[in-house]
């Protein structure tokens, strides 16, 4: 049983990572990934993961309700299917996959695309939506979301070189992982059953979650447009930093 100040604690930081979920729902992208570290240094990972499940599930339906007239259909309609697919099938290995490896794949590639894209000419050709891309990445997407919460390095290597409006991007990004969210629920019941308690929890976060998903979509809305993809290309890198770290320092 946690004292009074330890369960104050464990309430600031745990608001502070629904928060930075609501603030990536708004249009912030990678800024989500942070939530279960952050409340991981209080509670267990994967306590942490199931207690912010329902925040994320929540801060997307105001997501999704913002961005509802934004966003690229014909990115979407690959990119769905491929990211539900791969949550199937994180869902049928879930007990076979190292996170470990998985974690490390993810953070090499998504330094190695923000290095990639810094070092070489601004003028490099504007790729459009590529089915097989879209469905590879879509789906890389889908399943390292549902195994480590990381599926937006996968996302933005495929979306950024199409250099989207900047709203555009963000809604297309909040629709997809809303998608995806929604489609973890049954899986995680069944793998990991969220308790009455961390229910319970989730609720109270959910304010949070809401504040930042409003200052993130307000936030999106006035940053300048290159500033908007220099945020997101530098927070990719430090996400990515931060998973290989993760794992060679675990």
């Amino acid at each position: 049983m946690f004292s009074y100040w330890e369960s104050l604690e464990i309430f600031s930081i745990a608001g502070v990572a629904a928060f930075f979920v609501g603030l990536s729902k708004g249009g912030l992208p990678s800024i989500g990934m942070l939530g279960v570290p952050i409340l991981s240094m209080m509670i267990s990972p994967i306590r942490a993961t199931v207690v912010l499940l329902p925040v994320f599930v929540i801060s997307d339906i105001v997501g999704v309700y913002l961005y509802r007239s934004q966003f690229s259909l014909k990115n979407l309609k690959v990119l769905i299917p491929a990211g539900l697919f791969g949550v199937g099938a994180g869902w049928a290995v879930a007990s076979l996959i190292s996170d470990v490896i998985l974690t490390m794949m993810i953070g090499m590639m998504g330094i190695g695309f923000c290095l990639n894209m810094w070092l070489r000419s601004n003028t490099a050709e504007v790729k459009g939506v590529r089915k097989p891309a879209g469905y590879f990445w879509g789906a890389l997407a889908g399943f390292t979301s549902f195994i480590s919460h990381s599926g937006a390095p996968p996302f933005q290597i495929y979306m950024l070189p199409q250099r989207l409006p900047k709203l555009e991007f963000a809604g297309t990004s909040t629709i997809f992982f809303a998608t995806v969210n929604a489609a973890k629920i049954i899986p995680y019941q069944q793998l990991q059953p969220c308790t009455y308690e961390n229910l319970q929890g989730a609720m109270l976060l959910v304010p949070c979650a809401i504040l930042g998903t409003w200052v993130g979509a307000n936030l999106t809305k006035r940053i300048n447009e290159k500033l908007f993809y220099l945020f997101v290309q530098v927070s990719l890198f430090l996400i990515s930093c931060k998973l290989v770290y993760s794992v060679v320092w675990s």
